[in-house]
């Protein structure tokens, strides 16, 4: 397998990504590089991409509200601008915690509370990257939400086979990263 380097938007997605792709690709190379933010992503998505030779590239960003479209062919053509129009661009919809809240049994299992599991059976959740603000509902729903630790526990956690994820775009982003790296979405 070639060596995978992600570009992230932030720390909360380096932290679930550095402990889920070992789980879904195992003996995958990879690096996780966090960003303090969408801007400070954007800037540096050119100068990384022509940095680095004999690797792939994986952009991802939430989508935070934004057309998802035109997020995606800005991201794009910021690629194309750093010399690698095959990198990958995955958009968490709308937020990373989206992908949480599509596997509520495993988000249940995370914080010993079996409650969560019944939220998957609420019309709100069915789609939960229709959510307008998923990092609002999980601390409804948890108290003792902080986005890191969630995202580690999560990312220890969350299914390989991303068919049982409520999340479309979590399933996605599995499926391209799987697509990228030779392996199967399991």
């Amino acid at each position: 397998m070639k060596k995978i380097i992600f570009l992230l938007e932030e720390a909360s997605m380096k932290a679930c990504l550095d402990e889920y792709l070992p789980r879904l690709l195992p003996g995958l190379d990879f690096q996780c590089i966090k960003h303090e933010g969408k801007q400070d992503l954007e800037k540096s998505i050119p100068r990384k991409l022509r940095a680095w030779s004999g690797v792939d590239f994986v952009v991802v960003r939430d989508n935070d509200g934004a057309d998802c479209m035109n997020l995606k062919a800005r991201l794009l053509d910021l690629c194309r601008q750093g010399g690698r129009e095959d990198a990958l661009v995955r958009i968490a919809c709308q937020e990373l915690e989206s992908w949480f809240l599509g596997a509520a049994d495993t988000l249940a299992e995370a914080y010993d509370h079996p409650g969560l599991r019944a939220i998957q059976g609420k019309a709100k959740y069915r789609d939960p990257d229709r959510l307008g603000n998923p990092s609002r509902e999980m601390a409804r729903l948890l108290p003792t939400f902080q986005k890191i630790d969630c995202s580690r526990r999560m990312g220890q956690r969350l299914p390989t086979n991303s068919a049982v994820n409520a999340s479309h775009s979590f399933r996605v982003f599995v499926q391209g990263v799987c697509r990228l790296a030779g392996g199967n979405d399991s």
